[in-house]
Formats: structure tokens, C-alpha cells, sequence
């Protein structure tokens, strides 16, 4: 099973559009995971038609019409593996700890909110995965996505992807 995850899109304010291949993602995963700060429903109706399956959630950015759309929590198996989704985890320092007191029934958590992409495991072994963003980079030297895929009940290559800079508009 192959996963696409990113988070933190915050169109059209960050970027008119979704990077390409970003989109060119989109048809060759079985299950897209968006970590919340959409900010506009058109980004949400696009993956949800271009998805085979769309799991995501709202951020502390997305208003009342992806509120309603969109849960805080997701949950879902995959492959054999129990999934979360969630925007916030709170502070980097004790981040493993807080959410695997917070998260004990799952096996990896995607987060997103800090655009600072993230692989860890804590304890216990949750394995915490957050995508960057593919349009904002913040303090980081690109805008990111992560792929992944699921095999034999496990998380496997597991790869950062960095985007080119985007081009001015003419």
C-alpha cells in the first residue's frame, strides 16, 4: 500500500496552487493523509477527487466549512497498522513521550502544523511522521511531502521529498 502524506497546503495564501508534483503524487497512492491547514475547501474537494482515499483533518488555520467536513482526529488501519492523523502535537521537546501517553493504541501518527518535516519513534514504538509543507517551508530549506508505503503489517521507505522552488508568476 502506497501513502502520500503532506500537510500545512494553506491555499490560496501561501501559494496559488498545489506544486505538480505534488499532483503527480496523487494518483499513485492508495491513501492520501492531509495533517490539517487547508485553508480553503477547494483544496479539500481537489484531493478528495483525485484521492482513491482521503483521510484528513482540520488545522488551527481551517474555518467553520472544514470544520464541518473534517474531524481533529482521524483514525484509520492500514495495511495492518493502526494510523492517526491529528494538525497539533504541541512543543518538539517531549514530543515522542506526550503522544504516545496521548496515542497508546496507535502505531504511527502524521501531524503537521510546524512545516518542519519530522521521523521519529517513541517508546513503545509510535512512529511520528510529520510531512512539512509542500507550499510554505518556513524556516526550512524546502516545501516537503513524505511517501510511504505499507507492506507485511509494516511502515516501510518511508522518503522525504524536497520541492523545487517555485517560480514567480509572470
Amino acid at each position: 500500500m502506497r501513502l502520500l502524506l503532506t500537510s500545512d497546503t494553506h491555499l490560496p495564501l501561501r501559494a496559488k496552487r498545489l506544486p505538480d508534483q505534488l499532483l503527480a503524487e496523487l494518483p499513485r497512492a492508495d491513501v492520501v493523509l492531509h495533517a490539517g491547514d487547508w485553508v480553503d475547501e477547494a483544496t479539500l474537494d481537489l484531493l478528495e477527487s483525485r484521492s482513491r482515499r482521503l483521510i484528513g483533518v482540520y488545522g488551527n488555520n481551517d474555518g467553520p466549512g472544514l470544520r464541518a467536513r473534517l474531524p481533529e482526529i482521524a483514525r484509520a488501519d492500514l495495511g495492518g497498522l493502526r494510523f492517526g492523523v491529528i494538525h497539533e502535537t504541541g512543543p518538539a521537546q517531549g514530543r515522542e513521550a506526550r503522544c504516545a501517553a496521548r496515542f497508546p493504541d496507535l502505531d504511527v501518527l502524521v501531524f503537521g502544523h510546524s512545516h518542519i518535516p519530522w521521523d521519529s519513534a517513541a517508546p513503545g514504538g509510535l512512529r511520528l511522521l510529520n510531512p512539512g509543507s509542500p507550499t510554505d517551508r518556513r524556516r526550512q530549506p524546502d516545501c516537503t511531502y513524505l511517501t510511504a508505503t505499507v507492506a507485511d503489517g509494516a511502515l516501510a521507505e518511508v522518503t522525504l521529498h524536497r520541492l523545487p522552488p517555485r517560480r514567480p508568476a509572470p
